[in-house]
């Protein structure tokens, strides 16, 4: 190691690896946010895909990018801008340089700065020449050449062993952050283990950059970022499509039901049926049908004879689903239909993520058809939101939406495994034999029916889409019984409300100067500009919503006690207009961004401060 390494304690840094989607960078990426995580650092990810499956290589379109956060205290956010940046071709550097810092450190794979890849990047002249990176740390690495160089002697053909320049890229950065390489080590030797001499090969050029690093003037600075201080249990790292997809294994073992997964795959949403797919030890059953409408058709019919039953889509997918959705309801029957939402409207940003479903969410069907809608808000309580939205559905005899978005299905953070001893029961509302049986007989706290299994004796009733008379489940046409059943299917659905937590607010809880208010994964980002604004004196607060239908009981109290209310959502002001609906008496400011992209803390920061001083 060079004598005259430096030292740079740092509370906080963020990394941005970029490449071709063939470069890897979404491994590279998340192998250092596992390597932090396992060092104790506060961590948070953010997976950018090219929308493209096949974009043509060398182009920004092809570009993909994995931001990390990493911290001494827990990190909320995946960062604003990237301390440094590895931009692995041209097209690369073009996509990301604009989330650098000034002064940022940017690796370059200078192999790759060819005439015809500046040209096919969109570049005139050669960009590592332009003045304009003079304000910044730029370490041109021939990485290609030098992976190369380790590996010819290995026997591999030139394809795999270019592959290979990934782990070059890697090897650099833990000698960067003062990492080992152990980690990732043993997860190529495990990966691998089949073909040793890709395992030994992506070994030896990780080793090799770790050592390149080590001994390159322009890298010799170690940045230190010291493990958080964090509650004591068993971590992981964990997605939060994978979260979502334990969640309801929680719950169907919380509620003994068997587990049933009938979804279409869609992007961001297909990991969570991938995740379920792999657990047939724990009973769980998974079909992958031949279009969305299906997929919720099989997840009713699974239902109906008594499986915790769950469909997962994104918005396109909600939107074919919606008349099933209204069979569901007409039918009370439990379902939870997961929508990780995405760019839209039609196809629009297949790898992006937005807020746009909301409305869809809460009133995307046919005639009077109320659904409980819950939101999550961190990669991590996609598994408390899942277990809840399960809870609700199964309890309450109901269909409920959980809506989740490609920022927290893709993204990362440590995560506290939980015991289950901690999570409350779930009781299922099953009739049994001999039981004075009526099938929209009613639970007079819960308005729920009861759930009657085919099969058992005694429990023969109709189900199906035509309205039914309100006790006996009779088919009916009469208009004042259709009245009835109207609502009380809207006041079952406004019953929940007595069974789920009030609103908290963080920050003032007396009221103030500003309210901020957000629901789902917008958290990370509203929660951290709110702290920073209170570390500064200003009087800030914020109220984060996860159940949006309904809204906890003490909604209007909250929002009550504040003289401005700003909404911050990655929408045209959806969750604004369902507030201004439910409590038309308040005056509700917004901050909206529609970019397939979180908000940044320094936009967020800029809007609120504007609001606090008119």
């Amino acid at each position: 190691m060079s004598e005259k390494t430096e030292v740079i304690d740092k509370k906080d840094i963020v990394i941005r690896f970029s490449g071709d989607s063939g470069d890897g960078m979404q491994l590279t990426g998340q192998q250092f946010s596992d390597a932090a995580a396992l060092f104790g650092n506060g961590v948070s990810t953010f997976p950018d895909y090219p929308a493209e499956i096949r974009a043509p290589q060398g182009t920004v379109g092809g570009v993909s990018g994995f931001q990390v956060h990493i911290g001494n205290d827990p990190i909320k956010t995946p960062g604003d801008f990237a301390d440094v940046l590895v931009a692995m071709n041209p097209a690369a550097l073009k996509a990301n340089l604009r989330w650098a810092k000034k002064g940022a450190t940017i690796i370059v794979n200078l192999d790759a700065f060819t005439d015809k890849n500046i040209e096919k990047a969109g570049y005139k002249e050669n960009p590592l020449e332009d003045v304009v990176l003079q304000d910044y740390n730029v370490v041109p690495v021939k990485i290609t050449t030098l992976t190369e160089e380790a590996l010819k002697d290995s026997g591999l053909d030139q394809k795999s062993i270019v592959k290979c320049k990934n782990m070059f890229a890697l090897g650099m950065i833990y000698w960067m952050f003062d990492r080992t390489v152990d980690h990732t080590r043993d997860f190529i030797n495990q990966k691998f283990a089949k073909k040793p001499e890709i395992a030994s090969a992506n070994v030896k050029v990780l080793e090799s950059g770790f050592n390149y690093a080590a001994n390159v003037h322009a890298l010799a600075v170690h940045f230190n970022v010291a493990p958080a201080q964090i509650e004591k249990g068993r971590y992981r790292t964990i997605t939060g499509n994978k979260a979502t997809a334990w969640g309801f294994l929680a719950a169907a073992e919380k509620a003994n039901l068997p587990l049933f997964c009938g979804s279409y795959p869609i992007t961001p949403a297909t990991d969570i049926l991938q995740e379920l797919a792999l657990r047939r030890d724990l009973g769980v059953k998974t079909y992958q049908a031949e279009d969305e409408i299906a997929g919720i058709c099989t997840s009713i019919g699974a239902s109906y004879v008594g499986n915790l039953a769950i469909t997962t889509t994104s918005g396109p997918g909600l939107a074919l689903k919606s008349e099933a959705a209204g069979l569901a309801v007409m039918a009370e029957l439990p379902l939870v239909i997961v929508d990780v939402q995405r760019g839209g409207p039609s196809t629009g940003l297949p790898t992006k993520t937005e807020q746009s479903d909301l409305l869809q969410a809460l009133y995307g069907r046919n005639g009077e058809s109320p659904m409980p809608v819950v939101a999550a808000s961190t990669p991590g309580n996609c598994f408390d939101y899942a277990f809840w939205a399960a809870k609700i559905a199964v309890e309450h005899m109901t269909p409920v939406v959980l809506l989740t978005d490609g920022f927290l299905g893709n993204g990362a953070q440590p995560w506290k495994i939980p015991s289950l001893k901690d999570y409350p029961s779930i009781t299922p509302r099953v009739a049994k034999e001999g039981d004075d049986y009526k099938p929209y007989a009613r639970d007079p706290e819960t308005l729920a029916r009861m759930w009657a299994l085919p099969g058992t004796k005694g429990l023969e009733h109709r189900i199906g889409g035509l309205e039914k008379v309100n006790v006996t489940g009779e088919i009916s046409y009469v208009p004042e019984n259709h009245q009835i059943m109207t609502d009380l299917r809207d006041a079952k659905v406004a019953k929940i409300a007595d069974s789920i937590p009030q609103q908290e607010i963080f920050g003032n809880q007396d009221g103030g100067d500003v309210l901020v208010v957000g629901w789902g994964g917008t958290y990370g980002h509203l929660y951290s500009v709110v702290r920073e604004l209170r570390e500064e004196g200003k009087d800030v607060s914020l109220a984060h919503f996860n159940f949006i239908n309904p809204l906890p009981k003490n909604t209007g109290e909250v929002l009550g006690k504040f003289k401005k209310i700003i909404v911050c959502e990655l929408n045209l002001g959806q969750f604004a207009q369902y507030l201004r609906a439910k409590f038309p008496h308040y005056t509700y400011y917004q901050y909206n961004k529609v970019a397939g992209l979180p908000f940044t803390v320094v936009e967020l920061k800029e809007k609120i401060t504007e609001l606090l001083g008119k």
